[in-house]
């Protein structure tokens, strides 16, 4: 059993008896950002075909998190050559400085051509008492993103300067106790890694699987031996004799609206909710968190009825849908948001719920994005959008029970592979939070 001491540092606890503390400016060698040596001006471009004698890569936070996929922005030589000790080799810490990842550590892998450091982003190359790999676990640690989301300016959004980054206080063992532990959280973080990679695939799978199983519903029926009939529509292909192709327009009940463009205020729960496009999660759903409201002389005109579909139109959520029940409390939407109301004499609301959720959907979605300069479908776009629908309403209800149950079946598969994900995640913030403030011991080979 080691000897251990009081680090004196409340987030670090007991540390081993040789081990330090100091903060991050003591294992600093360098620490730079993009405008260091000059801003990059007009100098930053997009380009489809690299000459990577003419080129340096623009590393931004996007392109760590995508691991450096060959789509991104770039620097011609002269400003690359411009930027000096912004130029990054490999190995280098890069620290997220805005946004929603502020204080985010990432590590720099081998470029396979020059590279500088992207906007919104400290470089930091460390000195003789710090591995940079030992860093980046400890820089990603709950304890050390906590200080920094404290340090976090808070203004629109939140905001890290060097002096906050420097101040964060940190376990320094030796760089030989340093190597050790890393390597070793390599191993066991990669084994978590794989575990997770093979739930996520499982996830995806559902998901896919889930999307499969409400396009056959909603373009199909129910019913394998009815006769079918060509929609027109290339993506909906064949759809029941009995059944029509309509534009999402002629089944609404008023044309499609617009949200406010008003700002939201502090949430009460006496005032509406204030629903916009960031609230929205990836698949339909409503965050809990993050919640605003509206006050009620703004929101009177954009209150949402019962089961009123909203289209995000435009963003990184942009064709994704959210089904409003009166359940969620009084809500009014913003402006990047559309909303529609189906007349429920012609087609029921969940129906089109369902429908957005198919591949025929997306497909649409897909080929507007084709068409256009940007991501962006407008209430225009949405009206004209091609709907397969079922005449009898009854059958429409009878193909929602069944995806009701089908797809419930499914999403309690996902719920259950996303506990386990987190669990793992848990785990592995856990497992590096115990080798970097020394709780455990490297095992000996």
């Amino acid at each position: 059993m080691r000897e251990m001491k009081d680090s004196r540092i409340s987030w670090i606890g007991a540390m081993p008896a040789n081990w330090q503390t100091g903060r991050i400016k003591d294992v600093i060698g360098v620490l730079t950002d993009y405008t260091a040596n000059g801003s990059f001006g007009d100098l930053a471009k997009n380009v489809t075909y690299l000459d990577y004698e003419d080129y340096a890569r623009l590393v931004r936070l996007t392109d760590l998190r995508e691991n450096l996929q060959n789509a991104g922005v770039y620097v011609d030589e002269d400003a690359y050559e411009y930027l000096g000790k912004s130029k990054l080799f490999g190995g280098e810490i890069l620290v997220a400085n805005v946004g929603a990842y502020a204080g985010l550590f990432c590590e720099m892998p081998q470029p396979n051509m020059p590279a500088t450091l992207g906007p919104n982003m400290y470089l930091i190359r460390t000195n003789n008492v710090m591995e940079a790999h030992y860093l980046y676990y400890l820089g990603n640690t709950s304890m050390v993103q906590e200080q920094l989301k404290q340090k976090a300016i808070s203004s629109a959004q939140p905001k890290l300067n060097k002096t906050d980054v420097k101040t964060v206080y940190i376990s320094i063992p030796s760089v030989p106790d340093q190597h050790r532990i890393s390597t070793y959280l390599d191993a066991k973080c990669a084994e978590i890694d794989a575990l997770t990679a093979d739930i996520q695939s499982q996830i995806d799978t559902l998901e896919q699987y889930k999307r499969s199983v409400i396009t056959e519903a909603v373009t199909k029926g129910l019913n394998r031996d009815v006769e079918m009939k060509e929609s027109g529509i290339e993506w909906i292909n064949k759809i029941p004799i009995s059944w029509n192709v309509t534009r999402l327009k002629y089944v609404l009940k008023e044309p499609m609206k617009y949200g406010a463009t008003e700002s939201g205020i502090p949430y009460e729960e006496s005032l509406p909710r204030y629903i916009r496009i960031t609230d929205i999660t990836s698949d339909g759903k409503l965050k809990d968190d993050g919640k605003l409201s509206l006050n009620e002389e703004v929101s009177s005109k954009y209150l949402l009825q019962d089961k009123t579909l909203l289209f995000a139109r435009s963003g990184g959520t942009v064709g994704k849908a959210f089904l409003y029940r009166k359940e969620y409390g009084r809500a009014a939407f913003a402006g990047y948001l559309i909303s529609a109301i189906t007349d429920s004499d012609k087609v029921l609301p969940e129906w089109l719920y369902y429908y957005v959720n198919s591949s025929a959907y997306w497909e649409w979605v897909s080929r507007i994005f084709t068409q256009a300069t940007i991501q962006n479908i407008g209430a225009d776009k949405y009206s004209d959008m091609p709907l397969p629908i079922c005449s009898d309403i009854d059958m429409q209800r009878q193909i929602i029970k069944y995806l009701d149950a089908k797809c419930g079946q499914i999403d309690t598969l996902i719920s259950e592979k996303q506990d386990q994900l987190s669990t793992l995640n848990s785990y592995k913030k856990s497992l590096i939070y115990e080798y970097v403030t020394g709780k455990k011991e490297v095992p000996a080979v």
